[in-house]
């Protein structure tokens, strides 16, 4: 018989938890609880927020609280310093491979991704800087994507010997369309936010950094003042895992709906079997 998972504890204040190379805050900053926006800032700017282990782990931890904080509404996604993220950091490596059978090995930056993308609150991602590699594919479960005009962004992989990763291969196409993703990971180039390669990949983009960043906090408060978290929730869930036909999707549509009218909640994963 399996026992029930361990209960998620969650902080009176994110400002006081102790992580590495990531920092949590509060909007506005230094308020004594959990507000309805939180800041996640990647922490390593003398390293450009190269991608570390501890980044995964620390993603991990507080993206599970965020899940099940009444109290937090919208995250906010950003670097610190002049660049948001350089990829993994390959200087550092992963130690543990030669451990791991094939098969069970899971990817650290699929890890963190999957912890955004099952996490029930939506993340606004503010890229204040470029981002190549692991950096443009943490960003990828995001609801929303903000650049900066003034900064470069690319799927760097062919050009250093890699392949796609972070679930990458499910989301990047799903956003831009294949002919897109097609191109970028064949050329493995970097390019303004606003170049057509990227699609609609970026909402909207700013000339300075600090634009970025402040018109992420501006739209996430709009979002947590005036949207419904559950109705936000179930929409991007009929999204991402539509069933893939017209017709099903219509049987699951009408069945979320009609738990929504009746006020009786159920999981999307329930209804269509998962």
């Amino acid at each position: 018989m399996l026992s029930d998972p361990d209960p998620i504890d969650v902080p009176k204040s994110y400002e006081t938890l102790s992580l590495t190379d990531v920092t949590v805050s509060h909007h506005p900053i230094g308020a004594p609880e959990a507000t309805s926006v939180v800041v996640v800032t990647l922490n390593r700017p003398g390293k450009h927020n190269a991608f570390t282990l501890e980044m995964m782990h620390a993603f991990e931890k507080i993206y599970a609280m965020f899940d099940v904080d009444e109290r937090v509404r919208v995250i906010v996604l950003t670097g610190a310093g002049k660049m948001f993220c350089a990829g993994a950091d390959l200087e550092r490596g992963f130690s543990g491979l030669e451990k791991e059978r094939s098969r069970d090995h899971r990817d650290s930056g699929g890890r963190l991704t999957l912890a955004i993308h099952r996490c029930r609150k939506p993340t606004i991602a503010a890229l204040q800087g470029s981002a190549v590699g692991l950096g443009m594919t943490m960003t990828l479960p995001a609801a929303i994507r903000i650049g900066c005009q003034k900064s470069k962004y690319g799927f760097v992989f062919p050009r250093r010997g890699l392949t796609m990763e972070s679930s990458s291969s499910f989301f990047l196409p799903r956003l831009i369309g294949f002919s897109n993703a097609l191109y970028l990971l064949t050329t493995g180039g970097t390019f303004a936010p606003n170049s057509p390669h990227f699609g609609t990949l970026f909402q909207e983009t700013y000339p300075d950094a600090d634009q970025v960043v402040s018109r992420a906090l501006e739209l996430a408060q709009n979002i947590a003042e005036n949207v419904s978290p559950m109705a936000s929730y179930l929409s991007r869930e009929l999204m991402w895992r539509n069933p893939g036909t017209a017709e099903e999707t219509h049987l699951v549509d009408s069945a979320v709906l009609y738990h929504m009218f009746s006020g009786k909640y159920v999981s999307i994963g329930a209804l269509l079997g998962l």
